[in-house]
C-alpha cells in the first residue's frame, strides 16, 4: 500500500483507464454509463483530479471487477483522499510542485543532475532561504523554507530514500549567500554524502561537454512495481512530468553517463572539502 496521496491519486488513475480499455469501452460510452462529462473522466484517468470511492467503486462495477480487487482498488481510493503534510504548505507551494513533493514523500530512489543550484534535499537553511529571496522575492519566505526542510525527511526516515545526485562544479563555486552561507552548505552536503543511502558526485568542467546540458532532471523510483517511474522537469513557473517509459529509460540512460563522467564519491567529497576552504 502507498503512503502518499500523490501516488495513491496516480495509480487508481492508471488502473481505471487500463481497466476502461480491457473492458472496450471509449472514453464517451464509459463518462455516459458513470453520469459524469468525458473530460471529467479523462481528468481522472490522467490523475490531474481525484475521484471519490464511491465513483471507484461504481467504475469498478461497470468494467466487472469485482471481490478483493475491487476492494483493494477501493481502499487505494480512500488513501488517495488523504491530506499529504506539504498541503498544509499549500499557500506558498504552487499546485504544480506539491504534485512533485506528493510522489517525492514516496519515492524509494531518486537520481538527480542539477547545473546552478544545490538541490532541495541537500539545502541548509541559510541556502534555501537566499534562493528563495533570490527566484521568488520575501512573499512567503520562511514557510517556503520551512517546507523545504521538511522535504529533507525522506533522507532519514526508517525506510530512507535513495539519492543520487551529480553536481555541475559551478554550483560549489558560485556563493549564493555569500561566504559564510556558501562554506556552510558545502560542509552540510560534505555530511549528508556520508549517509549510507546518499550517494553525491561533482561533474568536474575539465569533463567538457555532457548529455544533460540543456537540463537539470529528477528521475524518481517507486517501491511498488505498479507505480510506474517518473521523470520530473521543473522551472520558474512550471513542472512537467514525463511517465512514459521510453522518456524514463532515456534519462536514466544520461544518469548512468554523467556518472561516469563525474568524480567518483571519495574523490567528490574531497572536492567538496576543498570548495569548504576557499569559502572559509
Amino acid at each position: 500500500m502507498t503512503a502518499s496521496p500523490t501516488v495513491r491519486r496516480r495509480r487508481i488513475a492508471r488502473e481505471l483507464r487500463q481497466l476502461r480499455e480491457r473492458a472496450g469501452m471509449t472514453l464517451d460510452v464509459a463518462a455516459r454509463q458513470l453520469d459524469m462529462s468525458k473530460s471529467n473522466l479523462s481528468r481522472i484517468e490522467n490523475a490531474q483530479i481525484g475521484i471519490k470511492p464511491r465513483d471507484v467503486r461504481a467504475a469498478l462495477a461497470l468494467y466487472q471487477v469485482t471481490g478483493a480487487d475491487a476492494e483493494a482498488l477501493i481502499e487505494i481510493a480512500r488513501g488517495a483522499q488523504q491530506r499529504g503534510w506539504w498541503q498544509t504548505y499549500s499557500d506558498v507551494l504552487p499546485e504544480w510542485f506539491e504534485f512533485y513533493v506528493g510522489l517525492e514523500a514516496e519515492a524509494a530512489q531518486l537520481r538527480t543532475y542539477e547545473a546552478e543550484s544545490v538541490p532541495g534535499l541537500l539545502q541548509t537553511e541559510a541556502y534555501a532561504r537566499e534562493i528563495y529571496r533570490r527566484t521568488a522575492g520575501e512573499e512567503g519566505l520562511e514557510r517556503k523554507v520551512a517546507a523545504r526542510l521538511h522535504r529533507q525527511n525522506v533522507l532519514r526516515r526508517d525506510d530512507p530514500v535513495r539519492l543520487s545526485v551529480v553536481l555541475n562544479e559551478a554550483v560549489l563555486l558560485r556563493p549564493v549567500g555569500g561566504a559564510v552561507v556558501m562554506a556552510e552548505q558545502l560542509v552540510h552536503m560534505g555530511q549528508v554524502a556520508q549517509l549510507p543511502n546518499v550517494t553525491i558526485q561533482v561533474l568536474p568542467f575539465s569533463a567538457g561537454g555532457h548529455p544533460a546540458m540543456s537540463t537539470p532532471y529528477v528521475v524518481l523510483n517507486f517501491p511498488d512495481a505498479a507505480d510506474a517511474s517518473v521523470v520530473y522537469l521543473d522551472n520558474l513557473t512550471l513542472g512537467l512530468a514525463l511517465e512514459e517509459a521510453d522518456h524514463v529509460r532515456g534519462y536514466s540512460l544520461v544518469h548512468e553517463e554523467l556518472c561516469r563522467m563525474a568524480l567518483d564519491p571519495a574523490a567528490s567529497l574531497t572536492r567538496l572539502a576543498e570548495a569548504a576552504r576557499y569559502f572559509a
